[in-house]
């Protein structure tokens, strides 16, 4: 049977004829595409390359860029709905969208050159060209402005050094967007597989996002061409403003993870027979069934008055960051639930429960942590900075 999301409050009746039919047809593709092949990519650790033209293919890739580029135009709206069919296949999959899209070509866009983005953005709309952003280092995550990775101005050329780390689709990409500081001042620059001095080894032993590629990024005197610095970022507002992007993305995303484990702990609670009856007619149950539907249908308007807003040119960073904290918290809630209304089973792939709960501990933390962005918030809603 195929999937058909919860709509508590109908709100596709919100959504325009064009939202709901890039909804449905990724929908469509990841029950076609994902579904069957992601317990086994996520067992064995690996990231189902084969999807990549696939996706490219249905505009999944910049997919807010203009068409001149290769890309699909789409609104705010539907992008969001993107992210969000993709992550219910596997939050691994929605990453790799979602730094292609948010994190690389974003970036390019908004900061490269006209040279820069008529070579790359077609070449990763269409999906021949992989990307990754290299911002977050070994020592400094939520406090990027302390990165010590630096380019050094050679005349004729840049060198840079130092390392990233956390960085998805890093052993895979063709460029990595990466950020440095140039005179003491953070600038993006774009580092070419192959490029000397350059290594991106990718991280092992994960419990989480199994099925996502997690890499190093390290430079060594690696020497980058002038052309390769993307002109108009100068200072950390530049990288913040990618990361607005993705958190958009994730804020959306998880709302598939959630729904996929309600949905599963639903049909599973009218089936499983305890004391001679189903374990949806408990009490308990309901309500756990009940505060699932609530926190889902809260998240769900949440985004979409944000995609709306977002469209107009009215959004603020600050309202991603409420949308990011609020969902993920609430997916993360969600998967933990469901597990427990499938008691032992819960632990099993047969079932893709105790996968997203692993894959959204990774997404609380990344693109900014529940803290962070709870100091967000809390600095705009006060105007007091708890935090440097």
């Amino acid at each position: 049977m195929k999937f058909k999301g919860l709509d508590y409050y109908n709100i596709e009746s919100l959504l325009s004829e064009e939202e709901v039919l890039i909804r449905d047809t990724v929908r469509e593709f990841v029950e076609d595409n994902i579904l069957p092949i992601i317990e086994k990519n996520y067992r064995d650790g690996t990231f189902p390359m084969n999807l990549i033209q696939k996706m490219a293919e249905l505009g999944m890739f910049g997919s807010t860029l203009p068409a001149k580029y290769g890309c699909a135009e789409m609104n705010n709206v539907a992008y969001g709905l993107v992210m969000q069919e993709l992550e219910r296949g596997d939050s691994g999959i929605r990453s790799f969208a979602s730094v292609q899209s948010a994190l690389v070509m974003y970036p390019i866009y908004t900061f490269g050159s006209e040279v820069q983005k008529d070579y790359w953005l077609p070449k990763l709309a269409s999906g021949e060209k992989v990307g990754s952003f290299g911002l977050t280092e070994p020592d400094y995550g939520s406090n990027p402005g302390g990165m010590i990775t630096r380019a050094e101005d050679e005349g004729d050329h840049y060198l840079l050094n130092g390392a990233k780390m956390w960085i998805t689709n890093g052993t895979i990409a063709d460029v990595a967007v990466v950020w440095a500081k140039l005179d003491s001042v953070v600038h993006g620059f774009l580092v070419e597989r192959g490029t000397k001095g350059f290594t991106a080894p990718e991280m092992k032993g994960k419990h989480s996002l199994r099925a996502s590629v997690t890499s190093e990024l390290i430079f060594q005197d690696c020497t980058i061409p002038k052309e390769n610095i993307l002109p108009k970022t100068e200072g950390l507002k530049a990288p913040l403003m990618c990361l607005n992007q993705a958190r958009y993305g994730i804020a959306w995303g998880v709302i598939g993870s959630a729904m996929t484990c309600y949905h599963t702990a639903l049909d599973y609670a009218k089936t499983r027979i305890q004391f001679g009856k189903p374990i949806a007619s408990y009490q308990i149950t309901q309500e756990k069934l009940v505060m699932m539907v609530n926190e889902i249908t809260k998240a769900q308007l949440l985004c979409l008055q944000l995609g709306r807003l977002k469209d107009q040119n009215k959004s603020r960073f600050q309202q991603v960051s409420l949308a990011k904290r609020n969902n993920v918290n609430m997916a993360l809630e969600i998967a933990r639930v469901a597990r427990e209304i499938l008691g032992a089973n819960g632990i099993l792939d047969e079932y893709p429960v105790m996968r997203h709960m692993a894959n959204l501990e990774s997404v609380k933390t990344y693109e900014g942590t529940h803290e962070m962005h709870t100091l967000i918030v809390g600095e705009d809603i006060t105007g007091i900075a708890a935090f440097v």
